[in-house]
């Protein structure tokens, strides 16, 4: 099993192992099957992101061929994907294709940096609700844009927001196509009929092919990619170098922010569900430094960004693809089919690619999902809803953004409602818990069953982590007893966090001591609070003890309070 910590790709690892024929056929079939699913996809994809149908081939062929070969999974397939549409049609509306590709060419440095930083694993504490909640988001906006295709429509200043987009569709709703409805219709009908059949058949390849030649023999009167994009080039363009000034790179930033953070999202999913389909462990920050070079390439190709492809991957797997040659195979036939079947790509009715967008968008949405989290908590019910509507209403970075901060705050919420600080009133032969530096209690102790906290001692015991959210709790507490007793005992063996807040309220406690004549016993803590205390100090207090559980506190207490000295420069005020 791979080591998913090693920056090592999958294909190297794959070919140390060895690489037989047996494995070569498999994967050579794998990779012409998957071409061919992708082949729609991408040209889609494309279309939804308001680029040309070939730049979509180019991503796949340049970004799949860099995924495969210098990724972290054995079988992911890489290429465009709906998670970018929303963001790539933003900054080619604002910048063009020039500025798309200085944001995919900075997204693959930050991809390539945040994998040699070991950062990959920070993507997994995103919250489901909010990864939902903007995915089926992002599935709403695909599926809003490819209205105007799906009926025909010939009004040319389509609204980018998402309410003045569907204002804009009613009020031209008179100009609908009954061609071009019948014919996406038809598309969707061959899509269900395919998949009903057998997962094997590649259904939007056949309900594009099958379309078109309605289209063509019939001679319909529908918008196609050739009278949408007349005059598409053959295979790969020549790399080219954008212009754009200092400020259009700086206004780029959070775009490629976004991007990358989309990339690696969507390249751990993807990821995780071929981890499950193969029983093999992807290196996650192997396959950021993989898209992170990809998608710098792509971007020079005048590609679009990319990231590991679900569908295509599962796809992958279940037609028999062993290694990353298998997706290296899917990128090499694509280039084939791009230097062949260009021309006839023209036929496509845009009607049928908005069917296949639609298929995608309801895929995307994850519905099931979706109403699961809707029914499970209120609080992530909020977190998916909120971060579904920002998605859809207002900005994509935006959404996550709130989405996350909102997660977090009601995350710290919860805990400050979990922490407990409740009075230690006595001490049971089954109670000395304290971790691996139990002592037994001694055996007058253990006959009595029991032990009372001795007079003149209070005991407190704090269950859960000491953080700012909570803090001020704990010198609330103290302030509201009626007498500072003459020694305090915190118990602290169920604290396994204490952060600088905490730490801040502790050192109050210790100062309200101070004022009181008052002694305090620490007992049980653990590693990381004692550190943080001890950095602050608080070990070279006179008046604070530190001990190993509350049996030696207790000890040490009783000890005290019969010592006359201590209880004379102890007295309560």
């Amino acid at each position: 099993m791979q080591n998913s910590d090693r920056l090592v790709p999958a294909l190297f690892t794959c070919f140390k192992e060895g690489y037989s024929f047996k494995t070569l056929r498999s994967d050579v079939i794998a990779g012409l099957t998957v071409a061919i699913v992708a082949l729609p996809l991408a040209m889609a994809m494309a279309v939804a992101s308001g680029a040309s149908p070939d730049k979509g081939l180019v991503t796949a062929v340049v970004a799949g061929f860099f995924i495969s070969f210098l990724g972290g999974s054995r079988v992911q397939i890489g290429g465009p994907t709906g998670a970018f549409v929303v963001v790539i049609f933003d900054v080619i509306a604002r910048y063009g294709l020039d500025g798309l590709i200085v944001a995919s060419v900075m997204a693959g440095i930050i991809l390539i940096i945040a994998g040699y930083a070991r950062l990959g694993k920070l993507i997994k504490y995103i919250p489901y609700p909010v990864i939902t909640g903007f995915t089926t988001g992002i599935a709403v906006i695909i599926a809003s844009s490819q209205v105007k295709d799906f009926l025909g429509l010939t009004f040319t200043d389509v609204p980018a927001e998402f309410l003045e987009k569907w204002m804009a569709y009613f009020a031209h709703l008179n100009e609908t196509s009954i061609y071009a409805v019948g014919l996406g219709v038809f598309a969707l009908a061959v899509i269900l009929v395919c998949k009903k059949i057998s997962d094997k058949i590649p259904a939007y390849l056949v309900a594009i092919v099958v379309v078109s030649l309605a289209s063509f023999v019939f001679s319909l009167p529908v918008d196609t990619i050739g009278s949408r994009f007349p005059n598409m080039p053959e295979g790969l363009p020549t790399p080219t170098l954008p212009y754009l000034t200092l400020e259009e790179v700086r206004n780029l930033i959070p775009s490629a922010f976004t991007i990358a953070f989309l990339a690696g999202i969507e390249a751990l999913l993807s990821a995780v569900v071929a981890d499950a389909m193969i029983g093999q462990k992807h290196s996650l920050n192997q396959e950021l430094v993989g898209q992170g070079v990809a998608n710098i390439a792509s971007g020079f190709f005048g590609g679009l960004p990319a990231t590991g492809a679900i569908a295509r991957t599962a796809t992958n797997v279940k037609t028999g693809g062993k290694t990353p040659m298998a997706g290296i195979f899917h990128s090499l036939f694509l280039l084939a089919f791009l230097y062949t079947i260009i021309d006839i790509l023209a036929y496509i009715p845009m009607a049928a690619l908005a069917a296949v967008l639609f298929m995608v968008s309801w895929g995307m949405s994850d519905i099931k999902h979706f109403m699961q989290i809707s029914r499970i908590s209120p609080s992530d019910r909020t977190i998916l809803y909120l971060t579904f509507a920002l998605t859809v209403l207002v900005d994509l970075t935006v959404a996550i953004g709130v989405g996350v901060t909102f997660a977090s705050l009601l995350f710290m919420r919860h805990m400050s409602k979990s922490i407990e600080i409740h009075p230690q009133m006595r001490l049971t032969q089954f109670d000395n818990d304290d971790g691996e530096n139990d002592t037994p209690v001694d055996s007058a102790r253990a006959s009595s069953k029991e032990t009372v906290v001795p007079e003149g001692v209070a005991a407190f015991q704090i269950n859960g982590p000491l953080f700012f959210g909570v803090a001020n709790e704990l010198c609330d507490r103290m302030k509201g007893l009626v007498t500072i007793p003459r020694i305090l005992i915190l118990r602290m063996r169920f604290m396994p966090y204490l952060d600088a807040s905490g730490e801040s309220s502790i050192e109050e406690i210790v100062k309200i001591c101070h004022e009181h004549h008052s002694f305090i016993i620490f007992a049980g803590m653990r590693k990381q609070p004692m550190d943080m205390l001890f950095k602050a100090g608080l070990s070279k207090d006179s008046e604070v003890a530190f001990v190993t559980n509350f049996d030696e506190a207790l000890k040490l207490a009783t000890k005290l309070m019969q010592d006359p000295d201590f209880v004379s420069k102890h007295q309560d005020i």
